[in-house]
């Protein structure tokens, strides 16, 4: 019997939410981490709301699989709560305990997670970058004024430049490579099979597509798709449904994944 208790209590799931997940990023989480269609038919037996639908999952699927996505979904906790108290470092310790039991293994260390965002990545060094080419003084600018919004204490204004930084990024990488962007396995295609033109991609496909390229290391793409959900929320009816209340420690967070992102395409990073 799984137990269950630490993974309510740390996702939030009484009240049927499943941390600040909104339909779509829950069902984008699952596809991308998992596999599955998580809003499919096979999981509402239980109820609709995402708490239910992640219930019937663990209790459908093999220990594996489940292992693996509460693995990810306690990393993204993980993220988002960079300073636990007592009770919720106790519950987290515990969950991956559950999890390296489901996977067959000894759980990672609890501040993998930690480790990541405490990196130096050294100073931001956008002309390294060779295809941000015409775009880096924008680019910088705009960086400049992340960093004055942090410091007027405007949190959502720092996360919408960094997703905006990062985005104008890849697709400079991405049209200074065409044929290896279009030839990716994981290039997004039409209705047709053809590749789609670099300005119908979306930043969750130019962040796969540039990991799977090695443009961007393995945990870089983990951190970045946080900082994709985020920009999101530009829209308020979705930041109002995910209760998302972002503060400067968010802010923080976002510009540390933005750096690490530009050391990754700058190849600073070993």
């Amino acid at each position: 019997m799984l137990e269950r208790e630490c993974f309510e209590e740390l996702f939030g799931m009484s009240g049927g939410y499943v941390l600040d997940f909104t339909n779509r990023t829950f069902a984008e989480f699952f596809r991308e981490t998992a596999g599955v269609d998580i809003l499919s038919s096979k999981y509402a037996g239980k109820g609709d709301s995402k708490a239910r639908r992640l219930r019937a999952f663990i209790e459908l699927e093999p220990d594996a699989l489940v292992g693996k996505a509460l693995s990810e979904l306690l990393e993204f906790w993980r993220y988002k709560t960079p300073q636990p108290t007592t009770r919720e470092a106790d519950f987290h310790e515990r969950a991956k305990q559950v999890v390296g039991r489901l996977l067959g293994k000894e759980a990672r260390p609890v501040d993998s997670g930690l480790d990541f965002l405490k990196k130096d990545f050294g100073p931001v060094a956008l002309q390294k970058i060779p295809s941000a080419g015409p775009l880096a003084p924008i680019l910088e600018a705009r960086l400049a004024e992340a960093m004055l919004c942090l410091r007027a204490g405007a949190p959502l204004a720092v996360i919408f430049h960094c997703g905006s930084i990062l985005e104008g990024l890849l697709l400079g990488v991405a049209s200074a490579n065409p044929q290896q962007f279009n030839q990716a396995p994981n290039s997004p295609k039409d209705k047709g099979g053809n590749v789609k033109q670099f300005h119908e991609w979306s930043l969750a496909q130019f962040i796969d597509v540039a990991c799977e390229l090695d443009h961007l290391k393995l945990d870089v793409k983990k951190f970045s798709h946080a900082l994709r959900d985020f920009r999101n929320y530009i829209h308020p009816y979705e930041q109002m449904s995910a209760r998302f209340n972002p503060d400067k420690h968010t802010a923080e967070i976002c510009l540390q994944v933005l750096k690490a992102a530009i050391a990754s395409l700058s190849r600073q990073r070993s």
